[in-house]
């Protein structure tokens, strides 16, 4: 699943994202530090990986495997 960085707070590593159908989805930190990443940029387009409860547990960039 993919979606766009809606917004992003680097104090606290978390945020929403929109998805392509317009849903709005947050992910905690825990997702962020999950992909390795050291930021985000609002606008940016992620891949986002869910868990079996729906919960967002990686966000990482779409090249990234």
């Amino acid at each position: 699943m993919q979606g766009t960085v809606a917004t992003y707070d680097a104090s606290t590593r978390s945020g929403v994202l929109l998805l392509d159908d317009g849903t709005e989805l947050a992910f905690p930190a825990r997702a962020f530090d999950a992909s390795g990443l050291r930021l985000l940029r609002l606008g940016q387009r992620v891949r986002i990986e869910r868990d079996a409860d729906g919960e967002v547990v990686r966000v990482t960039l779409p090249t990234m495997a």
